[in-house]
């Protein structure tokens, strides 16, 4: 974990409520794919925690969703404002266990860390499959992104009003040799019965400070209490007992 003051370069929406932030600093470190940043918005007592769209020495990208008084206010900063942020938080996904056509399951907000994640499995060499939900037309973004990089994609809306009617687990593909997932926790549970073989997924809990000490995010696992801030975000299937 480290702190530091990051510059705004870029801050631009990508749908009504979804932001993608550039931030750069000269002690920003390359952060792993599925770890998180905790920002401290101007008057607020509580960090926010984001998690990392892409990152590379110098330079962070965040893509977010203003659903509160913090990230509003996010995305009303302007280029050359500076944030203060602890990064370098949580324990991102395992790519060693991949095998050679892993397969990202995303829902909504919980897209973004796939992208960087997406990245550096093509960097390795992977067939990599895409399967990106959101409700209607009118929200979905980065789609060419993950293509770009080539990714196999295949886009769902809950409406049918763009790319294939219905829900993630509606389009998995008939193989893939182990599968990342990150979204809301119903569309998390769905994927948790549906999906064949090994996965990893990223939770989500309130948090307060973000790095362990507080304990607030606890959750239950096979092998007992773990912290999403700390031991997660990113548990594997076989950790994960659901709480009815």
């Amino acid at each position: 974990m480290k702190q530091l003051e990051a510059v705004i370069t870029r801050n631009e929406p990508l749908t009504a409520q979804v932001f993608r932030m550039v931030l750069e600093s000269p002690d920003m470190e390359r952060m792993k794919p599925g770890q998180f940043v905790n920002i401290r918005p101007e008057g607020l007592f509580l960090r926010r925690p984001i998690s990392v769209y892409d990152s590379e020495e110098g330079r962070l990208t965040l893509v977010y969703k203003t659903v509160g008084k913090g990230t509003a206010q996010m995305s009303r900063m302007k280029t050359g404002e500076k944030l203060d942020l602890l990064t370098g938080l949580g324990n991102g996904y395992d790519l060693s266990v991949s095998g050679e056509a892993p397969l990202l399951l995303g829902g909504g907000v919980g897209v973004p860390p796939l992208y960087l994640l997406a990245k550096r499995l093509r960097e390795a060499g992977k067939q990599v499959s895409a399967v990106l939900g959101f409700n209607t037309a009118a929200e979905v973004f980065c789609e060419a992104e993950f293509a770009s990089l080539g990714c196999r994609v295949t886009l769902v809306t809950a409406d049918g009003t763009k790319g294939r009617k219905g829900f993630v687990t509606d389009a998995l593909p008939p193989s893939y040799s182990h599968y990342y997932a990150c979204g809301p926790e119903a569309m998390l549970r769905a994927v948790y019965r549906t999906a064949e073989g090994s996965g990893q997924f990223s939770l989500e809990e309130r948090m307060g400070c973000g790095f362990g000490a507080c304990m607030g995010c606890t959750c239950r696992t096979v092998s007992g209490p773990k912290r999403i801030c700390r031991e997660g975000p990113v548990l594997r299937k076989e950790e994960i007992v659901w709480e009815d």
